[in-house]
């Protein structure tokens, strides 16, 4: 029987020697930091020109974060790459030849997935935040005041459970193509229009995307109010990913590599 270190050993080897699941990390970071640092500061120099009701319920520690939408982009696409590439070039089949114990192996490979997307996420989130706030001048928040730390820590939470999501999609479809061919549709347009729908925004609120992202909102506007607080959105995001990570797992056992 394979040794756990060992299989973590070499799924760490893994990620780390395939230049385009680094680079997804690498730019995840420099996009929602950059971006954050030049969202703030454009909101510092035209925030006289927003109408008081805005400027009342302005969020700074949010608007540090509007870049995370874009920059998820990257990390959709290292949660999928880091298990189906392995479909695409064949290499499953050598993993688990090597391997041959199927959870021991998909639970190395989404550990190791999800610890070095905690890393970065947390590193991301707190720089954001930090850089974002310092652009924003007199309008920044501190990370003391009431809910900001939890919405950094929680920032980086949701990247890592986003990361996690999409590792498990992407067992279940075993195709770099087909998985970022249906979660890039669903996170940047079934998702943002169905929640701005009326009729189906009720539903549309209980999205991964959409419920995880409460916990990043300090202030409460009658726009983004929720039946649930930050934590329970955070909650409701780890059920879909559970969900996704076992349904990974239902088809990596059952079916052939």
């Amino acid at each position: 029987m394979t040794s756990v270190s060992a299989v973590l050993e070499s799924e760490w080897t893994k990620i780390r020697s395939v230049r385009s699941t680094i680079w997804t990390l690498a730019l995840a970071f420099l996009v929602t930091v950059g971006l954050s640092a030049v969202i703030c500061a454009t909101i510092n120099a035209t925030f006289d020109n927003q109408s008081q009701s805005d400027q009342a319920t302005f969020d700074p520690t949010q608007a540090a974060f509007f870049s995370m939408t874009l920059g998820q982009l990257a990390l959709i696409v290292f949660g999928v790459l880091v298990i189906s590439s392995e479909y695409s070039t064949g290499m499953i089949r050598t993993s688990l030849a090597a391997v041959p114990q199927r959870a021991t192996f998909y639970t190395a490979k989404v550990a190791v997935a999800g610890a070095l997307a905690l890393v970065v996420a947390m590193a991301t989130s707190f720089i954001t935040f930090f850089l974002g706030n310092a652009l924003l001048g007199s309008h920044k928040a501190s990370i003391g005041d009431p809910g900001v730390m939890r919405a950094v820590v929680g920032a980086g939470l949701y990247m890592t459970l986003l990361v996690l999501l999409c590792v498990g999609a992407a067992a279940m479809l075993r195709s770099p193509m087909l998985g970022l061919g249906i979660l890039m549709p669903f996170f940047f347009l079934i998702s943002p229009i169905l929640s701005a729908v009326p009729k189906v925004k009720t539903v549309a609120r209980y999205f991964p995307d959409q419920a995880g992202r409460k916990i990043m909102e300090t202030v409460q506007t009658s726009d983004n109010q929720t039946p649930y607080g930050p934590w329970a959105g955070l909650a409701i995001m780890a059920v879909w990913v559970v969900v996704a990570l076992i349904g990974g797992y239902v088809v990596l056992k059952k079916r052939d590599a």
